[in-house]
């Protein structure tokens, strides 16, 4: 993306055609919506024969494509739990954390207080672990510390550690991502920061 610098102050992304800060200050908004009739597909859909694909051409789409189902369906690729790590681990942005920037806020870091893992109920009287528990979460990768805390709406087998703290908040200084693998997802090389297997342990 080109960006052409008109003045100090003045930015515009040159080829959107939507104008920069001028025409914003000007308008108050800019409406960059598709018509009706596009972003409901009336005219198609962005195939030559303007035709759905249920059949996705994968392979078009990257370079590991070998294996996906030809059709939507589940596909079984997520690393699995078992005995030894028999919780599945998710990891997504803290409520207030957006991205890695806003770990920098203040006001970011005093709502979220510290790095915490959520657990079903049930995982923690079964793990004899209740809310504000030390926990240590573990495979074969490392071991992470922070704090447990119990919610209902979770899925029992599930952990979820609401992230992007920075590797020095949690206890002994290992981050979330020592527990995330790094092999590359189909089709595209995407990472895959939800497919973890761990165990959980009071710590």
């Amino acid at each position: 993306m080109h960006w052409r610098n008109a003045s100090p102050r003045r930015w515009h992304n040159t080829p959107s055609g939507w104008g920069g800060l001028d025409r914003l200050e000007q308008e108050g908004w800019i409406d960059a919506q598709p018509d009706f009739a596009e972003s409901h597909f009336l005219n198609g859909f962005g195939h030559p024969d303007g035709r759905f694909r249920f059949a996705p051409d994968w392979a078009a789409l990257g370079p590991r494509a070998a294996g996906m189902p030809a059709l939507p369906d589940h596909w079984p690729v997520a690393e699995p739990a078992d005995a030894d790590h028999p919780f599945r681990m998710i990891a997504p942005p803290a409520r207030q954390f957006l991205n890695a920037t806003f770990t920098n806020v203040p006001e970011s870091l005093r709502r979220e207080g510290r790095p915490t893992c959520l657990l079903h109920p049930e995982d923690g009287a079964r793990l004899g672990i209740a809310t504000g528990d030390a926990v240590e979460l573990g495979n074969a990768r490392g071991r992470v510390r922070l704090h447990a805390r119990l919610a209902e709406g979770q899925q029992p087998g599930v952990v979820v550690v609401e992230s992007l703290w920075p590797s020095a908040s949690f206890g002994g200084g290992a981050g979330i991502n020592t527990l995330i693998g790094s092999a590359p997802a189909a089709p595209n090389d995407g990472a895959a920061f939800h497919d973890t297997a761990v165990w959980v342990r009071a710590a």
